[in-house]
C-alpha cells in the first residue's frame, strides 16, 4: 500500500471519527456527565496520553537531532498559551456545551462554516485581501449558519438556539487557532505544539469543569456509556490529531481540510439512522447556503498577470 493512500486512509478514519462523534457524545452529555466535566476529563486523559507518547518518542528524537527534541523558546510561550485557550479551552467548553443543547446535525452544519472564520480571521489580523467572491461566500455561509442558529426550536430538530450560537462561537475559536498557531507549526515538530497546546489548554479547563466533574454519578454508568467515553478521550480525541499529522507529512493543509466536508454526512448518517435527529427543510437549506460559502471561499484567487 503506497505512502499516498496510506494518508488518505486517514483522513477517512479521522473524519469517520468526527462525523461519529456528534452523536457519540450527546449519549454521554448532559445525561451522565455535565459538558464542562466531560471537557475536563477529555483534556486531561488526552494531556497525559500525549505525555506518554511524547516520552516514549523523544528519547530518540534527541539522539537523532530530531525537531521533536527542540525546546519551546521563551518568545513562544505566551502564543502556547493562547492556542490552549482558542483551541482547546473555549473550543471544547464551547462545543460540548452547545451540542448538549442543539441536535448533533445542526452541530456539524455550523462547525463546516470554520474555513469561513479562518479566511475572516486572517483577513483582519494578517492583512489578506479579500476578492468579490471571496466575500459572497462569506455572506453565503453566514447566512446559512444564521438560518440554523435563528431556526433553533423554531422547527422539529433543529435544537437550541442558544446552542446552535456557542457551536458557533466555537468554531470561530477553533477558527483563530488555526492561525495562531500556524507559526509555532512551522517552527517545531507538531507533536511538541499539540503536546504543549492541550497542556495549556488543561489550565483553563481544569477551574471550570472542576465541579461539574465532582458531580458525575459513576456508579450509573453502563458499559455502553463507558464505550462512548472511551471513544471521544482516546478516537475523537488523542487518534485524530496524530492520524492528522501522519496525513499532513503526506498531503497538502487543503486536501486535508476538504475532507471537513464530510461530516455532516456521516454525523446526518448517523444521527437519522440511530434516530437521534431529523433532517428538516431549514437543515437542508442552510446545508446547501453554508456549502456553497465555503465553496467559493475555497477558491483560489485568480492570478494576476505580470506586465512585461
Amino acid at each position: 500500500m503506497s505512502s499516498m493512500l496510506k494518508a488518505h486512509l486517514a483522513l477517512v478514519g479521522v473524519n469517520i471519527i468526527y462525523g461519529a462523534s456528534y452523536v457519540v457524545a450527546k449519549e454521554v452529555t448532559p445525561s451522565y456527565i455535565l459538558p464542562f466535566g466531560f471537557i475536563l476529563i477529555r483534556v486531561s486523559m488526552a494531556s497525559i496520553l500525549y505525555l506518554s507518547f511524547y516520552g516514549l518518542l523523544r528519547w530518540g528524537a534527541a539522539r537523532a537531532g530530531s525537531l521533536l527534541a527542540q525546546p519551546i523558546a521563551r518568545a513562544d510561550w505566551g502564543r502556547l498559551l493562547l492556542c490552549g485557550l482558542t483551541g482547546v479551552a473555549l473550543n471544547q467548553l464551547l462545543f460540548f456545551k452547545g451540542l448538549s443543547m442543539t441536535s448533533p446535525i445542526s452541530a456539524s452544519l455550523i462547525m463546516i462554516t470554520t474555513p469561513i472564520l479562518v479566511l475572516l480571521i486572517a483577513a483582519f489580523m494578517l492583512h489578506e485581501p479579500l476578492s468579490w467572491v471571496k466575500i459572497g461566500g462569506v455572506a453565503l455561509g453566514a447566512a446559512g449558519a444564521a438560518a440554523i442558529i435563528a431556526g433553533g426550536k423554531a422547527s422539529a430538530g433543529t435544537g437550541s438556539a442558544i446552542g446552535n450560537l456557542l457551536i458557533f462561537l466555537n468554531a470561530a475559536s477553533y477558527g483563530l487557532y488555526l492561525v495562531i498557531v500556524k507559526p509555532l507549526m512551522q517552527r517545531y515538530h507538531p507533536l511538541t505544539v499539540i503536546m504543549w497546546v492541550f497542556l495549556a489548554g488543561l489550565v483553563f479547563v481544569l477551574p471550570v469543569g472542576y465541579t461539574e466533574l465532582t458531580q458525575v454519578q459513576w456508579h450509573t454508568f453502563t458499559p455502553f456509556i463507558w464505550l462512548c467515553v472511551v471513544f471521544i478521550v482516546v478516537a475523537t480525541t488523542f487518534l485524530t490529531y496524530l492520524l492528522n499529522i501522519y496525513a499532513l507529512q503526506k498531503v497538502s493543509p487543503s486536501v486535508v481540510g476538504i475532507y471537513i466536508y464530510s461530516q455532516p454526512l456521516i454525523a446526518t448518517i448517523l444521527a437519522v439512522g440511530l434516530g437521534k435527529d431529523t433532517l428538516s427543510p431549514l437543515k437542508i437549506m442552510a446545508a446547501i447556503l453554508i456549502f456553497v460559502g465555503v465553496y467559493l471561499v475555497s477558491k483560489p484567487n485568480p492570478s494576476r498577470k505580470t506586465k512585461g
